[in-house]
């Protein structure tokens, strides 16, 4: 078919005469520090279904009612246990009060804590960025 060329590697292109390089170290790792590992969403998501429940005075049965599901499948839900589809969760948050939104920024919050002592400040030392917008 065709010859086979060589590859030459920058090192060899200047010859030999030039004098060889010490070589590099490997990359190191990146090594995280032991740690919990981190909830699934729909661990969070169960969670915070169940503590807004709760803090309406609901029982299981009559939200599982209310979203058109079963005592069983909301406990799971709750449990973290299933993986419930949009239209599931849609049900369910509508049968507390809730919308969509409200349930992901609950889960966002739990999952990512706004930490603003890291956060650069805006003008007066106050927070800036969309915190800002909300003050």
């Amino acid at each position: 078919m065709g010859d086979l060329l060589p590859f030459r590697r920058p090192d060899d292109v200047a010859g030999d005469a030039a004098e060889p390089r010490p070589a590099a170290a490997p990359p190191r790792p990146r090594v995280r520090p032991p740690a919990e590992p981190e909830p699934l969403w729909r661990e969070v998501a169960g969670e915070v279904l169940r503590e807004q429940r709760h803090h309406r005075a609901q029982t299981l049965a009559a939200v599982a009612a209310r979203a058109g599901i079963s005592v069983q499948y909301l406990s799971e839900v709750e449990r973290g246990r299933k993986e419930p589809s949009s239209e599931v969760l849609a049900a369910v948050t509508g049968a507390l009060g809730l919308g969509l939104a409200d349930l992901a920024g609950l889960v966002l919050r739990r999952l990512v804590p706004l930490d603003l002592s890291s956060r650069p400040s805006g003008p007066l030392g106050r927070p800036g960025g969309p915190v800002a917008l909300a003050a």
